[in-house]
Formats: structure tokens, C-alpha cells, sequence
């Protein structure tokens, strides 16, 4: 297939769209659908069959005369490398173009050992699923880090959590390593875009997307469209400020974070010290024979009815709550989404979150509100990690640069491609 013409270039990547998201699999719907003539929806379909996105499918439903053939796109005819890093653990998939999980891993980690050994270790592990899997070109990759991320370097940006990774090249390390496209995100963005993509919220326009895990983040979509802000860090609402409390430093180093009341972290310290002073003898208990107490540990001991776990989870809702409100009034989103691992503490911190959103915010914002778990729940960053590869990839002005070769595969210089399209 020859370089696409400039003028051809937004209905080729309309045609496509269509048929990938399943929108319109026969000439007639793309057609209709694209609002372009027979002759175009033809031509776009022959050139994208060529360099081999499109194939025939079965036959679609008659309207009275001949059946038409539906088209399919195919999505195996590459792999994307995905992988979402938390604080305490790894991640990593590998998925077709349509973003379904063809293989994947998860193990414990810890991010505070440096990107030299974390990173080293996510190689390996791709190498292993990579493996597993039917041979097919590396499209790209996608990774999701636990902290702030420059998008358009794919650099970690003083990440609190993260000693010895700032400013480092997460990305050119990926891109040399495996020769493709290589884009790097905070993990809370990946969450919300599994979610938009794949999850509860398909279909949705405009949603929040809060992680409750060791940390607290949100994911923003605005329009249908991820929400970056101009530098890449919006919704980083774990360093927003709650309490005046000096005492309780975050590990940002600023005191009265979010994070440092509500998360995870937060949970774990504050059960560790009601085991140690004796107010709560279940979770006494479980320090003696484990050593330490986590936030799971937490949620058990609410679940067998421990006064001070319940109060400790009720008073975590109700602060991510307040803050949440706030977001929700100056947002209006129609869907707020619940997930990471703190997430799963049973109903009484998603109940005191809720109780506080709907009597804090305005009624107008939330008369059509949902407040709901993750159904995606632990895959949502890793398919989401998936995706923000898939959706740069099949942008028009990228689309234009590597449709003529086939794939983008051992084309790493393509994330630098200006969002509109340049021709020489």
C-alpha cells in the first residue's frame, strides 16, 4: 500500500474506528454512519484490507435483498505490552488490538526498590508472557507508574512514593528494549481509561474515576476523552489538603494530605496503633501472629463486627467523601467509579463515601449520579495501560505515518508525531 494521501487520511481512520469499535461492520452502515458515498466507504475498505487491518466476516442481515459481507478487524495482527506498577505490586499483560487480555501476571513488588530492578523485572516478565503467546509483531506498549507523570516525556515527575525516579526515561528504556511505540501514564489515568473503554463506564461521556488503594488518585473523563491537564498530573487528589493536623506528615512531605487520613497506608498505621494500645483486641490479635497489620486486615476486622475497624473505614469514606462532593459539584460527572485495592474493604467505607457525596454536593449534580465498584476491578489498569497505546496508535495523524507499512511495529519515533497530521 502506497502513502496515503493527506485528503484521505481522517476517513481511512473514520472507516477504521467504525469498524473496530464495532460500530458498523458493512459498507452500508459505515456509510451511513461516516455520512461518506460508496465510492469512498470502497476505496477506504480496499486500502485498509491491503495492509491488512480489515478482513471479511460472515455474512450480515438481509434488508430484503442480498446479504451484506460484514467486515472485521484484526485484531490479532498485533500485541500490545501493558503493565500497571502500584506501590506494592506488579502487573503485566499482554493483549490483542482490541484490547482483550491474551496472557497476563501479577506478583507482589515493591516500587521503592528503584527502576533499574522494577523495571529489569517488568522486561523479564513480558519476555515470559510474550512466550505464551501466538507469535505477532509488538505494536507498542503501555505502562502505568503510581505517581505523577510528564505524558508528553513519559518521565515520573517527583513521584512521593517513588525514590529514584524522577525524571526517569521509562519510556525510551521501553521503546529501545522492543522497538515500538512506548507510552507512559500515571496508573489512576490507565484505571479510568480500562474503565471507559472496556468497563462500567463504556459509553459514558463524563465520569471520575477514584483509585482508594495504598494511595488515593482520580481519573478524569471529560467529552468521552481522558483528561490529562497540560502537564499530564490532573486528578491528583491524594495530596489535596483535608485537615490542619501538623502531626500526620503525607509522604509527600506536606501535612494533611487525603492520602495520609485515608488511604491505605493510612489505614494500616492507624490499625497497627489501635492494636498497640489496646483498643481493638481482634486487631491486637493479628498483630501478634502476623507482625503487622495491613488494610485488609482492617475490613476483616470490621466484617467480624470490630468497633474500631468500623470506625476507622466509616471515617476514611467519609473524608474521601467530602472531598469527593466537591469534584462532583464543580464536575457534574454522571458516574463516579470506586476501585483499587481499599475499594474492596466491604460495604461500610463505599457507604459513608456515598452518604457523604449525595448530602454534601449540589442537588442538580447529583440527581442522576452513580457512585459504583470497579467491575473491571483488577485488570482495569492493565487493559487500560492496553488501550492508551491502541487509541494513540489509531489517531489520524499517527495512523497516516505507519498505515502504509502495515503496522507500527520497530517504529518507536512515533509518539512524536505532532497531534495533526504533517506531510511532507
Amino acid at each position: 500500500m502506497q502513502t496515503v494521501a493527506a485528503d484521505q487520511v481522517d476517513s481511512l481512520a473514520t472507516v477504521l474506528d467504525l469498524v473496530r469499535s464495532g460500530i458498523a461492520r458493512t459498507k452500508p452502515e459505515i456509510g451511513r454512519r461516516a455520512g461518506l458515498g460508496r465510492t469512498v466507504v470502497t476505496q477506504r475498505i480496499a486500502q485498509l484490507t491491503e495492509c491488512g487491518l480489515l478482513e471479511d466476516g460472515d455474512l450480515g442481515p438481509s434488508s430484503g435483498g442480498r446479504a451484506p459481507r460484514e467486515l472485521r478487524f484484526r485484531a490479532r495482527a498485533g500485541v500490545v505490552l501493558a503493565a500497571e506498577l502500584g506501590a506494592t505490586s506488579i502487573g503485566v499483560g499482554i493483549t490483542d488490538l482490541s484490547g482483550r487480555v491474551l496472557a497476563q501476571h501479577e506478583e507482589p513488588a515493591d516500587i521503592g526498590l528503584g527502576p533499574e530492578s522494577v523495571l529489569g523485572h517488568v522486561e523479564e516478565l513480558f519476555d515470559r508472557l510474550l512466550a505464551e503467546v501466538d507469535p505477532a509483531p509488538i505494536w507498542g506498549a503501555g505502562i502505568g507508574l503510581p505517581g505523577p507523570v510528564e505524558f508528553a516525556t513519559g518521565r515520573p515527575s517527583a513521584p512521593p512514593i517513588m525514590p529514584g525516579w524522577d525524571g526517569y526515561p521509562v519510556r525510551d528504556r521501553f521503546a529501545a528494549r522492543f522497538d515500538a511505540p512506548v507510552w507512559v501514564d500515571n496508573e489512576v489515568n490507565a484505571m479510568a481509561l480500562g474503565e471507559l473503554r472496556a468497563g462500567s463506564a463504556k459509553g459514558q461521556d463524563d465520569i471520575l474515576y477514584i483509585k482508594i488503594g495504598t494511595g488515593i488518585g482520580a481519573g478524569l473523563v471529560s467529552g468521552g476523552r481522558l483528561h490529562r491537564g497540560s502537564q499530564g498530573c490532573a486528578g491528583d487528589i491524594g495530596h489535596a489538603a483535608v485537615a490542619d493536623d501538623p502531626v500526620v506528615v503525607c509522604r509527600c512531605g506536606n501535612t494533611g494530605c487525603l492520602e495520609a487520613f485515608a488511604g491505605g497506608a493510612a489505614l494500616a498505621r492507624d490499625g497497627l496503633a489501635a492494636a498497640a494500645d489496646g483498643r481493638s483486641e481482634f486487631l491486637a490479635r493479628l498483630r501478634e501472629s502476623k507482625g503487622t497489620i495491613t488494610a485488609a486486615d482492617i475490613s476483616a476486622a470490621a466484617q467480624h463486627g470490630d468497633r474500631t475497624a468500623v470506625e476507622l473505614l466509616t471515617q476514611a469514606g467519609r473524608l474521601i467523601g467530602r472531598l469527593l462532593a466537591t469534584l462532583v459539584s464543580f464536575y457534574n460527572p454522571a458516574l463516579v467509579i470506586i476501585g483499587g485495592g481499599v475499594s474492596g474493604a466491604g460495604d461500610l467505607l463505599l457507604a459513608a463515601l456515598r452518604e457523604t457525596v449525595y448530602r454534601r454536593s449540589l442537588p442538580l449534580a447529583t440527581r442522576e449520579l452513580r457512585i459504583a465498584r470497579s467491575t473491571l476491578s483488577d485488570q482495569a489498569g492493565l487493559v487500560g495501560a492496553a488501550f492508551m497505546v491502541i487509541d494513540e496508535l489509531f489517531t489520524p495523524a499517527r495512523l497516516a505515518h505507519w498505515v502504509g507499512s502495515g503496522a507500527p511495529a520497530g517504529q518507536p519515533a512515533l509518539v512524536d508525531i505532532p497531534p495533526r497530521p504533517t506531510f511532507s
